[in-house]
């Protein structure tokens, strides 16, 4: 729990009232490589901190799976529009290694926003931190190309992205696996 106190002091630090609030909240869960965490339709019920592995955003398809995120250890995670309008699930998320998460429900992190001083302000940042990774991506799609994609991703987690099947890799950035080996090899 360490791990995600420390994350969220670097946002705003919480008093030692609001934190052992919020902690009583949080309940720790391990899963498996592959294990589906949300899937299409479901409603997503839960905010949680990876503090160890990785995870995928994808919308999955008969040919091939539309990658479009990794997430890695000291982030949130969760289907953020689902959780926040608590609608179903556009997308499906699922751990690519084995997986610790620290999880807070919905309900409970509502009851923090409500009886917290720094709650409100946290859960803000969190949602501009969201918000610009998604706008990110989203002008990385629109105005760069496949290799440069493919090269911030290896600039941003380079031991990471060792980790990760090139197949998602491929998807992520918007080409064939046969292309990303291309790539690769012009790169090399």
């Amino acid at each position: 729990m360490e791990e995600i106190k420390n994350f969220i002091d670097n946002i705003y630090p919480m008093n030692g009232s609001d934190w052992d609030f919020f902690s009583s909240k949080l309940y720790k869960e391990r899963f498996k490589k592959k294990s589906t965490l949300i899937e299409i339709g479901e409603i997503e019920n839960y905010m949680s901190f990876l503090s160890e592995g990785i995870v995928r955003y994808y919308i999955p398809q008969v040919d091939s799976d539309l990658t479009f995120g990794f997430l890695f250890e000291n982030e949130f995670i969760t289907a953020y529009d689902s959780f926040i309008t608590q609608t179903p699930s556009h997308y499906q998320i699922e751990t690519l290694t084995n997986a610790t998460l620290w999880r807070i429900s919905f309900k409970d992190l509502q009851k923090v926003y409500e009886n917290t001083e720094s709650g409100n302000f946290i859960g803000r940042r969190m949602a501009e931190n969201m918000f610009l990774i998604k706008s990110k991506r989203e002008i990385s799609l629109l105005s760069k190309t496949a290799e440069e994609r493919y090269l911030d991703l290896f600039m941003e987690r380079p031991n990471l992205i060792k980790q990760i099947p090139l197949k998602y890799i491929a998807s992520y950035i918007g080409v064939t696996p046969q292309a990303l080996s291309r790539i690769r090899k012009r790169i090399t």
